[in-house]
């Protein structure tokens, strides 16, 4: 364990143990994964630097921000009934609905302590995770949407005017993309494997606001490496950052792009991370005074998902970076149609 000196205002997580009560047993969204951050944080000794933000229980007004109330209901019965498997891809416990109000309620507490100043950044430890869940359906392991819910709390009752939701999960966040399809106060990029699931996030689509495009989709071919993803956020997500101007910066932040990673089929490296992460935080200093909440969507690897987090809040208290004990990707060849993808979202969004 290293030796830290303790700052102040820097950076916060969110947890509570309800969240392990989300029991999905052997699935690839499960309870170590948070189990696995948390020991992280615990071999390198910089959880007493991090201001600890408790979570709360969500109201059914809040979660309402985003879900209709008979889908809301659906997932309460379905698990005070023992829960199961929901559709092929989604299982729930007897204790899912309560973690998920937690996670839903723990996302707007860290929005809440940047808005207010009690730190700059929040990582929002929460499960099950939510940037698939829409109105009324559940999907993709997620059951409220965490972000979007928050989004919605930032924008109704803390006085933030613009947020972008930056979501650099391999998989594209349909519900969140959904949520915000016609409100120009609200930036969603995405980057993602495309095609994968869930199919959608094409770049075409742009959203259905009357004063302009809510939405960016950046659909990367599988392969993409580190330096496919520097360049999406040095050509794209940055310029688009700055000319929205945002208040605040949500991030979905999924580690399933890892090479390491099964689910996926991206080349991202512990590094890249942690390159991608210093980009976020330079245009965010420069734009909202570094206000920022992380919160976790996928990433199944334990390790990555360890390191990745660490690094990320070593990077806010300005701590060195641990190093990368996967290394490298085994193959090192570039993907083709990047060069393609990215003219033609820097066309369509004007970013030229």
């Amino acid at each position: 364990m290293e030796n830290h000196p303790k700052q102040n205002n820097a950076a916060g997580y969110v947890f509570d143990p309800i969240y392990l009560q989300h029991d999905t047993g052997t699935h690839a969204e499960n309870p170590g994964r948070l189990q696995a951050i948390l020991n992280g944080l615990d071999k390198t000794g910089i959880k007493p630097l991090l201001e600890k933000i408790p979570a709360r229980a969500a109201t059914k007004a809040e979660l309402m921000f985003v879900h209709k109330e008979a889908y809301i209901q659906k997932i309460e019965t379905f698990c005070r009934n023992g829960g199961g498997w929901w559709d092929q891809d989604t299982l729930m416990s007897p204790g899912s609905y309560e973690a998920a109000v937690f996670a839903a309620g723990g996302t707007m507490n860290a929005v809440e302590a940047v808005v207010k100043g009690t730190v700059n950044h929040v990582f929002a430890l929460v499960r099950p995770p939510g940037h698939h869940a829409t109105a009324d359906q559940c999907m993709g392991f997620c059951l409220f949407n965490n972000v979007a819910i928050a989004a919605n709390y930032a924008l109704r009752n803390l006085a933030v005017k613009k947020i972008v939701i930056l979501d650099f999960d391999v998989h594209h966040g349909n519900g969140t993309q959904d949520a915000f399809s016609q409100n120009p106060n609200v930036l969603y990029i995405s980057l993602h494997q495309y095609p994968l699931f869930p199919g959608t996030g094409h770049l075409d689509d742009t959203g259905r606001s009357p004063n302009g495009g809510t939405s960016i989709n950046v659909p990367m071919p599988a392969g993409c490496r580190d330096i496919e993803y520097v360049r999406v956020f040095h050509e794209i997500v940055t310029p688009a950052i700055r000319r929205f101007a945002p208040d605040l910066l949500m991030v979905s932040a999924g580690y399933d792009g890892h090479w390491a990673d099964s689910i996926s089929h991206m080349r991202l490296t512990l590094d890249g991370y942690i390159t991608l992460t210093k980009i976020m935080e330079n245009i965010i200093q420069e734009c909202c005074g570094g206000k920022t909440v992380f919160v976790l969507e996928g990433g199944y690897n334990y390790r990555v998902l360890e390191v990745a987090v660490n690094n990320t809040l070593k990077i806010w208290l300005k701590e060195n970076f641990l190093a990368d004990p996967l290394g490298p990707p085994p193959h090192d060849i570039a993907p083709d149609g990047i060069d393609e993808v990215i003219a033609a979202v820097k066309i369509k969004h004007g970013l030229l």
